[in-house]
């Protein structure tokens, strides 16, 4: 399947907040939620940087993992973020490792 073909047929991911009736959502609004995915993707950013890697929005519907170099790849969710990450990046890592943990907590 291709790139766009599987970010049309995503399902809503939980770390998505959606307003329909039955899920709860702190942000009902259109506004709360679009500020609730940047505040994601900059919480993500923060670790990837460390990789050189980078999260972008894809309208509001996925995620767009960018190497230093140009080489992108769309992500449906943040679960998929990490597999996705070691594979552009060609390394494993693990976003709780504790040297990573001491560098944020002291960037911050």
């Amino acid at each position: 399947m291709c790139s766009l073909c599987g970010v049309l047929g995503v399902d809503d991911h939980w770390s998505d907040a959606v307003a329909r009736p039955g899920v709860y959502s702190r942000n009902e609004e259109p506004r709360e939620r679009r500020a609730e995915r940047t505040r994601r993707i900059r919480a993500a950013n923060d670790v990837l940087r460390a990789y050189r890697l980078s999260l972008g929005d894809w309208h509001g519907r996925a995620y767009l993992l960018s190497t230093a170099t140009g080489k992108t790849e769309v992500v449906e969710n943040l679960a998929h973020l990490w597999p996705t990450a070691e594979a552009l990046s060609g390394r494993l890592f693990d976003p709780l490792d504790p040297d990573l943990l001491a560098r944020l907590e002291a960037a911050s």
